[in-house]
C-alpha cells in the first residue's frame, strides 16, 4: 500500500501540475473517442497501449473481457455499454483480449473452478468460444489452444455486443464501429480482427490498410 500512496503523492506533486489545464477541463466534461472493453488483468493498460490521454477512452474491465448478451445479465458491463454509446456518443467500441489470459485458461479447465462459482458462472458467457475451438481435431498444444480460444472469445463477445439495442441502433445509422483486438504482453504487439478474413492482423506495418478497413464512423487512430 505504501507504493500506491507514494504514487498518488508523486501524481499530485509532479504529474497533475503539468496537465492542470487538461484536468480542469475534464472536471466538467468528457468526450471519449472510444469504449475500450478489456480484461481486468493488471498487465493490460489501455491508456499506455494506445497512448491515449485522459478523457479519450471510456473503459470497462472485467474477467475475460466478456460482454453478456443483452438481457442475460444486467449489471456494470451492460450499463457501461449503454451509457457510453447512447449518452457519450462514442464512435468506436474495442474489445481487447490478451496473451496468457487466466480467464481463458480457466475456461479450458473448468474443473478447477469448483470453489469459484461466480467466476464459473461469468465464464459461461464465453462457452460458445470454448466449444468452437474444441471442435478442431487433433487439438493443438495448450498454449496454441489458449491463443485460439482468446481470439475466438473476442469474436464471440463482439457477437454478444451486437445484441445490445443501443449498439444495434448506432450501427444501423452508421455512427458506430466495432473492433476486436488481441494484445500480446511479451512483445507489445497489437493484432486487429479483420472480419472479412476471419483473422487477426498486426497493427505494426499495416496501419493504413487497417484504418481503411474499419468504417463507417470516425476512424480511431491505430
Amino acid at each position: 500500500m505504501d507504493k500506491i500512496l507514494a504514487g498518488v503523492a508523486r501524481f499530485q506533486r509532479e504529474v497533475f501540475p503539468e496537465q492542470r489545464d487538461v484536468f480542469q477541463k475534464l472536471a466538467f466534461e468528457q468526450n471519449p473517442r472510444a469504449l475500450f472493453l478489456t480484461c481486468a488483468d493488471s498487465r493490460v493498460m489501455p491508456n499506455l497501449i494506445t497512448q491515449c490521454k485522459p478523457g479519450e477512452l471510456f473503459q470497462c474491465r472485467d474477467v475475460g473481457n466478456i460482454v453478456p448478451p443483452y438481457g442475460a445479465a444486467y449489471g456494470g458491463v451492460s450499463a457501461t455499454i449503454e451509457y457510453s454509446v447512447s449518452v457519450l456518443g462514442v464512435k468506436h467500441v474495442i474489445i481487447c483480449g490478451h496473451s496468457d489470459c487466466g480467464a481463458m485458461r480457466a475456461l479450458l479447465h473448468s474443473e478447477r473452478l469448483a470453489k469459484l462459482p461466480s467466476v464459473l458462472g461469468w465464464l459461461h458467457h464465453a462457452e460458445a468460444a470454448r466449444r468452437t475451438v474444441m471442435e478442431v481435431e487433433p487439438l493443438p498444444p495448450e498454449e496454441q489452444l489458449l491463443r485460439a480460444l482468446t481470439e475466438q472469445n473476442v469474436v464471440t463477445q463482439l457477437t454478444n455486443l451486437r445484441t445490445h439495442p443501443s449498439v444495434a441502433v448506432k450501427m444501423a445509422k452508421g455512427e458506430l464501429s466495432l473492433h476486436g483486438w488481441f494484445y500480446e504482453i511479451e512483445t507489445g504487439e497489437v493484432y486487429v480482427l479483420n472480419e472479412s478474413k476471419k483473422a487477426f492482423e498486426p497493427v505494426s506495418g499495416n496501419r493504413e490498410q487497417l484504418v481503411r478497413a474499419w468504417q463507417p464512423g470516425e476512424t480511431l487512430a491505430l
